[in-house]
C-alpha cells in the first residue's frame, strides 16, 4: 500500500477514533512512564496525531507546546475541531521536515505505516529532531529482522512494516540517542515500545 491509501484508509476509521468507544488508555500508562526522563515541558509533537487527542490532552496537561502531525485529511480535520489551538501538519511523514527541534516526541503506533523502505529514513529523522535531552516513545513491530504486512484487521486495507529491533538499536545509537526503556507491552504480540533519549551534548 502507498501512504496516500493508508491515508484514504484512516479517512474511513477517522470518525470512530474521535467517538466515545475509542480505547483512550492505550499507551497512556507508557507515556507516563516516558515522560519521567523529560528534563524540561518546551516543545512536543503526536506523530500520527489522529483525532482522538488523548496524548495531546496529556502533553497539554503537563504543560507542553504542543504539535501534531498526520497523514490523514480526515484525522486532522477532527482533530483541529477538538484542539483548535494545536498546530496540526498535515503530511506525509517521508516528505515531512521538522519546523524545529522538540523536547518529547510521541511516534506511537503511527511510523510503522511508512513503508519499509522509508522506516529507517524516518526513525532517524524523527530522533535528531529531539532537542538535546529530549524524549522520543515509539511503537513498533518487534522482529528480529526486517519486515511487512498488508492486511484489513481494522477493517479497512492496512499495511505496517519495520525495520527490526536490531536495525532500531543501531538507529538510536547512530542519532545519538540512548534506550532509556524497552518492552514488549502486548506480549505474545510483538507490539515493541522503545523510550529514547537524545544526548545532552
Amino acid at each position: 500500500m502507498s501512504p496516500a491509501e493508508v491515508a484514504q484508509s484512516y479517512d474511513v476509521l477517522a470518525p470512530q477514533w474521535a467517538g466515545p468507544d475509542f480505547h483512550h488508555d492505550n499507551g497512556m500508562s507508557q507515556h507516563l512512564r516516558a515522560l519521567q526522563f523529560v528534563p524540561h515541558q518546551g516543545k512536543a509533537l503526536d506523530v500520527g496525531c489522529g483525532s482522538s487527542g488523548r496524548f495531546i490532552d496529556l502533553l497539554m496537561e503537563r504543560g507542553f507546546e504542543i504539535e501534531g502531525i498526520d497523514i490523514s485529511a480526515e484525522m486532522i480535520r477532527l482533530a483541529r475541531q477538538r484542539h483548535p489551538q494545536v498546530v496540526f501538519h498535515h503530511a506525509n511523514l517521508v516528505e515531512w521536515t521538522p519546523p524545529h527541534a522538540y523536547d518529547f516526541i510521541s511516534a506511537w503506533d503511527s511510523v510503522w505505516h511508512v513503508p519499509l523502505a522509508s522506516q529507517e529514513t524516518v526513525w532517524t529523522k524523527l530522533m535528531l529532531a529531539l532537542s538535546p535531552g529530549g524524549v522520543m516513545i515509539l511503537s513498533t513491530g518487534g522482529l528480529d529482522e526486517p519486515g511487512e504486512v498488508q492486511n484489513a484487521h481494522m477493517g479497512v486495507p492496512m499495511y505496517h512494516a519495520t525495520p527490526g529491533l536490531p536495525a532500531l538499536s543501531r538507529l538510536i545509537a547512530e542519532a545519538g540517542c540512548v534506550i532509556r526503556h524497552l518492552e514488549y507491552d502486548q506480549w505474545p504480540e510483538k507490539h515493541l515500545v522503545v523510550v529514547v533519549q537524545r544526548h545532552r551534548c
